[in-house]
């Protein structure tokens, strides 16, 4: 083996690291909402955590893709450690795919048909599929499959460099004798985990054990604890990530490194039994590809089949180790381990973002009622979910930046965009709220009081308001298409509502029945109701804009207001309702 062939490892590695890179993150986004289906269905039931450990590592070929996502959702509080465990079992098991898709290189064969099952048969075809479909065509999911062909094809022709390359390694007395070392249960175990926690991928060092393998010097003695190492290696990508996460979080973590370590000693103590007193003849035969993958899914399948009846113990185990303290912890609302599934992401911010939204309704819907009945103990509260209301929006919005700094598929980056645009309208909402508490203090300051006739008529826009920010709050929040459409019309009555107004307050002026400064006071309510309808209307917009996977401005609005008779219609019935 010369300089050359150390170099084409190297190269090799680096193309099969790339690969499985780029194809696992293609996989997530070609995913999306199926991933969020998956992780949705975690539940108590304990077999069905298991599946969706299974499905979701299955889909985005990464264990610790998945652990991390766990941690992340039980640092936002949005699964419980008890869920997670089933979660992180099923998940081991699922890793396991990517080396039986690896093993298909070892076929060896003179059939046609079983050939054509050989990557370096069918690779190019998929190249040339991936490399037309990204760039030719104009939609992101078409171009996340042609990426996700490509990711494949290079990690297959990355494997097959590296086993090229190190082909000659069989003459080589030294790396024979190093592989006889990993025959030692103990060495092997280490080699695997070390191996495995520096590339912090166990599909990634399976695939350079294949490629090893293929040399013909690599034993099933030393093959089976290197694979029982890589198990534990895997880990360090979860732990690091539970870094400055809540105890549940690291619990969640820690469980995935107890479950694997627990394991594995009882696999390697067994191995190291039967390798001694019964000295079978396959642990000195050379492993294949296909041998290596079989391991990889018994060492894990046995692994699951010994601690799933034990979750609850190995709950118990992890609080011992991590105790709980005496001060509450803080649940953050948006966990950034969360940002490597973009689906799953924008799923946990919506959810942050209609809790926003149900927050700046109320604080509105109260502040309407101060201007008759002023109340401090209301203005508190309405101050302090306007609060919270600003935070929420620095939350999100830095959020939603960071996540747009990732590769988005198109719908993503439309729901991204939306969100963006909905925070801003609801915080401006909880804004106007303190608005009109403000105006209610001055009132109150000022012992100024409106007509008998002006509060009537506030009393209607008030009711229009109301109506206009629930229809608004069920488009985003139930995806009520229908009620989106109805807010524009809805906004054009409240509009002429408010100019019937002012037109109304400048005759009781003129007639001496109100004050100049009641007037001012009269203006900035009307005006603060007028941007709350305003901002629903741009909230249902965006909603219709969403639909259609485009945001263009409201176009669906305006489209609707135009060549609709429906909008008329609508038009007409708030007219009638809301008469002043």
């Amino acid at each position: 083996m010369d300089i050359f062939d150390i170099l084409n490892m190297v190269g090799g590695l680096c193309l099969f690291l790339f690969g499985m890179t780029i194809m696992g993150q293609a996989l997530e986004r070609r995913a999306g909402n199926k991933l969020k289906d998956l992780l949705g269905r975690m539940t108590t039931n304990k077999l069905a955590g298991l599946l969706t450990g299974v499905g979701v590592t299955a889909i985005i070929q990464s264990s610790s893709a998945t652990t991390v996502m766990v941690v992340g959702f039980v640092n936002s509080g949005l699964m419980t450690l008890k869920q997670s465990i089933n979660v992180i079992m099923g998940a081991n098991i699922g890793t396991t795919v990517t080396a039986w898709i690896l093993s298909l290189s070892g076929i060896d064969s003179s059939n046609i048909f079983v050939s054509l099952l050989k990557p370096s048969s069918f690779t190019p075809i998929l190249a040339l599929i991936g490399i037309f479909l990204l760039m030719s065509s104009k939609k992101s999911k078409s171009k996340d499959t042609g990426i996700i062909l490509l990711g494949f094809t290079t990690l297959m022709f990355g494997m097959q460099t590296m086993s090229g390359a190190v082909s000659g390694l069989k003459d080589i007395p030294q790396f024979q004798q190093l592989f006889i070392a990993f025959t030692n249960p103990v060495l092997g175990v280490l080699a695997g985990a070390v191996l495995t926690a520096i590339i912090q991928s166990s599909s990634a060092s399976v695939g350079i054990l294949q490629s090893l393998a293929s040399t013909g010097a690599v034993t099933y003695g030393a093959a089976i604890p290197i694979l029982i190492g890589q198990h534990i290696g895997t880990c360090i990508t979860a732990m690091l990530s539970s870094v400055g996460a809540t105890k549940n979080a690291r619990r969640a973590a820690l469980v995935h490194l107890c479950f694997n370590i627990i394991g594995g000693t009882v696999w390697v103590t067994l191995f190291s039994i039967i390798k001694i007193v019964l000295v079978p003849s396959i642990l000195s035969e050379s492993a294949s590809l296909m041998g290596i993958a079989v391991c990889h899914s018994v060492i894990s399948l046995l692994t699951t089949l010994l601690l799933f009846p034990f979750s609850d113990l190995l709950e118990k185990l992890v609080c011992h180790i991590i105790p709980d303290s005496e001060e509450p912890e803080v649940t953050k609302e948006l966990d950034k381990r969360l940002l490597k599934s973009p689906a799953v992401a924008l799923g946990r911010t919506r959810q942050v973002l209609e809790k926003m939204a149900s927050f700046a309704v109320d604080a509105l819907k109260e502040s309407m009622t101060m201007v008759e009945n002023y109340d401090e103990e209301k203005a508190e509260k309405i101050r302090k979910i306007e609060n919270e209301t600003d935070h929420l929006e620095d939350v999100i919005s830095t959020y939603l930046l960071e996540l747009t700094s990732v590769h988005l598929g198109n719908e993503e980056s439309v729901k991204a965009t939306s969100y963006m645009k909905l925070v801003n309208d609801y915080e401006r909402i909880a804004d106007h709220a303190v608005n009109l508490v403000e105006a209610s203090e001055e009132l109150r300051r000022k012992d100024i009081s409106f007509t008998e006739d002006a509060l009537k008529e506030l009393g209607k826009l008030n009711s229009a308001v109301s109506e206009i920010l629930d229809l608004s709050f069920d488009a985003f929040a139930k995806k009520d298409f229908a009620a989106a459409r109805k807010t524009e019309p809805l906004n054009e009555v409240i509009d002429s509502i408010r100019e019937t107004l002012r037109t109304r307050h400048i005759q009781r002026l003129q007639r001496g029945e109100c004050t100049v400064t009641a007037g001012f006071v009269w203006s900035d309510i009307l005006t603060d109701l007028g941007r709350v309808s305003d901002h629903s209307a741009n909230i249902s917009g965006c909603i219709l804009d969403s639909l259609e996977n485009n945001m263009n401005i409201h176009k669906n609005l305006r489209a609707y207001k135009n060549s609709e008779e429906d909008f008329k219609q609508d038009y007409n019935m708030y007219e009638n309702k809301y008469v002043v």
